[in-house]
């Protein structure tokens, strides 16, 4: 049987058609889950699994789709049960899908507003066949509207999208305070929640660089924000994050990722951040600037002597 989750998280079977044979499926998770964003071209999943080994990585984020729009790839095109096949024999868990950009639910536009119940709607749909269990989504930009407007916009939305009974957590992404975007504040994610009727589907991907960029310091006192995180939101809810380095200062309010070590957080911050006893289990994944993704994973690791 295939598992597309971490045992100590409560992970579950993905695929009744997977074969029974496979023994080393349920083997203990490492602790640390570190991947990288990875292509899904040609192959579709085997591409992305193929790349994830490549880096020595044990877990991966995708799009499904193009952030540019267009008609998504027919999700059954996506080699499911080949790759999670060659997930289980290599030691690959709890894979991420990121929505895509294009997704706006605060918007006041009722076309943009609607594109974005749409997708998400058929995104659920595709997460649940490929048998993941987080999507990863930007709550969206108020474009003038104003914070509040856009807190209620987003919630409305999703009230309208999420059953209930959905198989998968919807993870809101902190943002980095850049622009009209909303979701920066713990506070702000807390309130999108507090609003959706089944909530319980919810949950929270912290990015490193937008916390630290929005004026939360991750790098001198990652405890006390998540402290903050369990005070406002839960700890609960925190179930996957990005780990990028910040091409701008503590504060700026600006949303321009790093290569790892190559920013102001720094490869000692980040790594302390990897390694916390709060982020086992959790899919950390990197998008920084592509190219150095197995070299920046070593670093986070320790499997290099810089």
């Amino acid at each position: 049987m295939f598992w597309y989750g971490c045992p100590d998280r409560g992970a579950k079977p993905v695929s009744d058609s997977a074969n029974d044979s496979v023994s080393d499926s349920s083997k203990q998770t490492p602790s640390i889950l570190l991947g990288a964003n990875v292509s899904i071209a040609k192959t579709g999943l085997l591409a992305a699994v193929h790349e994830t080994i490549e880096y020595n990585a044990n877990t991966y984020m995708i799009y499904t789709r193009s952030n540019r729009g267009g008609k998504a790839r027919p999700i059954t095109d996506f080699n499911r049960d080949e790759a999670l096949l060659l997930m289980s024999e290599h030691g690959i868990f709890d894979p991420v899908v990121h929505l895509s950009y294009l997704v706006n639910l605060a918007s006041p536009k009722e076309d943009t507003w609607q594109y974005g119940i749409d997708v998400l709607t058929e995104e659920i749909k595709r997460v649940e066949y490929l048998g993941f269990r987080y999507i990863v989504m930007h709550p969206g930009s108020h474009v003038g509207e104003g914070v509040d407007y856009a807190i209620n916009r987003i919630a409305e939305g999703l009230n309208q999208i999420i059953t209930g009974d959905e198989k998968l957590t919807i993870c809101l992404e902190t943002m980095a305070g850049d622009g009209s975007k909303v979701g920066n504040s713990l506070e702000e994610i807390a309130d999108i929640i507090s609003r959706v009727k089944h909530n319980h589907v919810l949950g929270v991907c912290i990015d490193t660089c937008h916390n630290y960029s929005y004026g939360y310091d991750v790098v001198n006192d990652f405890d006390g924000f998540l402290t903050q995180f369990d005070d406002v939101v839960g700890l609960d809810r925190l179930k996957c994050a990005h780990i990028n380095d910040s091409k701008n200062p503590f504060d700026s309010k600006k949303d321009r990722h790093a290569n790892i070590g190559e920013g102001s957080l720094g490869l000692e911050a980040l790594r302390r951040i990897v390694h916390h006893d709060v982020m086992r289990g959790i899919p950390q994944i990197l998008e920084t600037p592509a190219g150095k993704y197995k070299s920046e994973i070593d670093l986070l690791l320790g499997r290099t002597g810089e």
